[in-house]
């Protein structure tokens, strides 16, 4: 039978916010179901705390200042190498159902020749995708996302008229009065939307996944399902609208030593508009509510896909990754939205279940290895028996940790972030150039380097929900001595020489190929050339 696999991705579902990692009043039975038959790696983390940045690592493999795409509609470059480029000459169908978040580098394929609607140029316009359906679901009437005209026909077909039905009707509800109020308003998140259960997007996606699934027969595929959900607007169908008040909310994870002259970026993030927002309980507890029957709905989608695998016979020959692309501050350190490093955004779900047999003495267990967003290219590439290639791919396969043959695959996580089109920017006076945060995370020391600013330093190991920065606190300063030498190590890794191996250099050799060649500087003599060339021939003793 052929091997498929199903990479499954939500926007914006915090790594807390599921019943098997702990949260108190959220029971998510199907997504635990999937912990139970795999792994659920405690410590992931993104590799940029937004979705564009993140989601260019989770399908190249790579960290965002290899890639480039640093930011929300910044192009990841021609050339890139995606997981449908690595896939392909292996035979296997790559599609994606779903959001990519994808900006297509139009200048560079202008440049190449590339066609945009030809088969090569929609594949470089999609991360690497077979588009199978695209759904990016964000402002599909603008220029800033991209319109879903399936889900407008899809919707339409049902009787509803409305010129974009995804904003007036998946994301908006009514008052008592019957006016429409759009989801987009933080405190109309407590209303059920307009549209039923079976006519919102996370159900939609899902059965085109099985769409999908039902035409690709039985060439080996692997499909990307990437929901659009829990991400905002902050608003869900019925039953789901009402199923979580307030006591069955985390409590809000904020000190006010935090705003106790903060790290000026940090500050500068509190003084956003979202951030202030969520500091009104009432409108954080509209969010909440609506968050939450987000992801219960998400987490019913599953038990559906789940079956629908075992009814088409599927469990013992598909892999599945369940994770996310960052997560959601939900007012928790004062702030909204995600865009920097404490673990309510930069970490995430992350659940791999591997069907080899190899991976049966692990199933149900939780890792607490320190893994990366950039692992799942590589994990996929090696369940489907591709070579490895370093040069290529920063990251590292999970597949020896399922099957417990080893402990741990790096000493740190890194996650980087360029804020230089955000508010936050101007508001302290920060260049282009200068506006950019990386995080080292050692598995206890949280690092954040902020170019021309001190660094940020928490100690999890004794403030577990990161709220004393240290980073400005001389007796900390040889920590942060240590760590930034680990992020100087870092930043000198070779990333952009791609087109060759290490492999393939160290098999060329560096000395007698260049005078095999004719270059034959430094022999004084045509006799010194003769002698080298002979002592080459010899076996090493």
């Amino acid at each position: 039978m052929p091997k498929n696999v199903l990479f499954i991705m939500c926007d914006q579902l915090r790594w807390d916010y599921l019943s098997c990692a702990g949260h108190p009043g959220l029971e998510t039975p199907h997504i635990d179901a999937l912990a139970k038959r795999g792994v659920r790696f405690d410590r992931a983390y993104v590799q940029s705390p937004i979705c564009g940045p993140s989601r260019m690592s989770f399908y190249t493999g790579r960290y965002v200042s290899s890639h480039g795409s640093t930011w929300n509609s910044i192009p990841l470059k021609v050339g890139e190498m995606t997981l449908g480029d690595h896939l392909r000459p292996l035979g296997v169908r790559t599609a994606l159902c779903g959001k990519t978040h994808m900006a297509a580098d139009a200048e560079g394929m202008k440049r190449l020749g590339l066609a945009p609607d030809s088969t090569i140029g929609a594949l470089v316009a999609e991360c690497g995708f077979e588009p199978y359906e695209r759904d990016d679901g964000l402002h599909p009437s603008t220029s800033y996302g991209k319109r879903n005209k399936n889900y407008d026909q899809f919707m339409k077909e049902l009787g509803w008229e409305d010129e974009n039905p995804w904003d007036s009707v998946a994301n908006s509800g009514e008052d008592a009065d019957g006016n429409i109020l759009s989801g987009w308003f933080l405190d109309n998140s407590d209303l059920k939307a307009r549209a039923a259960d079976e006519e919102s997007e996370t159900p939609y996606i899902t059965r085109r996944a099985m769409d999908f699934i039902e035409e690709a027969g039985d060439t080996p595929w692997c499909l990307h399902l990437s929901y659009i959900k829990p991400h905002w607007p902050y608003i869900v169908p019925a039953p789901y609208h009402d199923m979580y008040p307030p006591e069955t909310h985390s409590p809000v994870l904020r000190h006010d030593v935090e705003k106790d002259d903060p790290h000026p970026v940090f500050g500068a993030f509190m003084e956003e508009r979202v951030s202030k927002a969520f500091t009104n309980q009432t409108t954080r507890t509209k969010v909440i509510g609506a968050y939450m029957g987000l992801i219960k709905q998400i987490d019913d989608q599953m038990g559906e896909l789940m079956a629908y695998l075992d009814a088409k016979g599927l469990r013992d020959d598909t892999l599945i990754v369940f994770t996310s692309d960052h997560g959601d501050y939900l007012g928790d350190h004062w702030l909204g939205e995600k865009e920097l490093f404490h673990d309510p955004s930069a970490r995430i779900p992350l659940i791999v279940v591997d069907p080899s047999r190899e991976a049966d003495a692990t199933r149900g267990t939780v890792s607490d290895a320190l893994v990366e967003a950039i692992d799942v290219v590589p994990t996929i590439l090696d369940y489907f028996g591709g070579q490895e290639v370093p040069h290529i791919i920063e990251g590292k396969s999970l597949r020896p940790l399922l099957h417990g043959q080893q402990e741990a695959l790096r000493d740190f996580v890194v996650s980087e972030y360029d804020y230089s089109m955000r508010q936050v920017r101007r508001r302290l006076g920060v260049s282009v150039a200068d506006a950019k945060l990386t995080m080292l995370f050692d598995g206890r020391w949280k690092y954040v380097f902020a170019e021309g600013f001190r660094p940020m330093l928490f100690d999890l190991e004794t403030d577990p929900d990161e709220f004393h920065d240290l980073g400005g606190d001389p007796a900390y300063a040889t920590e942060c001595d240590r760590l930034q030498a680990l992020f100087f190590q870092w930043t000198r890794r070779i990333s952009q020489r791609t087109t060759i191996s290490d492999a393939e250099i160290e098999r060329r050799g560096v000395d007698l190929n260049e005078a095999r060649a004719g270059i034959i500087i430094g022999f004084p003599t045509e006799a010194d050339l003769e002698a080298a060339l002979e002592a080459d021939k010899k076996p090493p003793s």
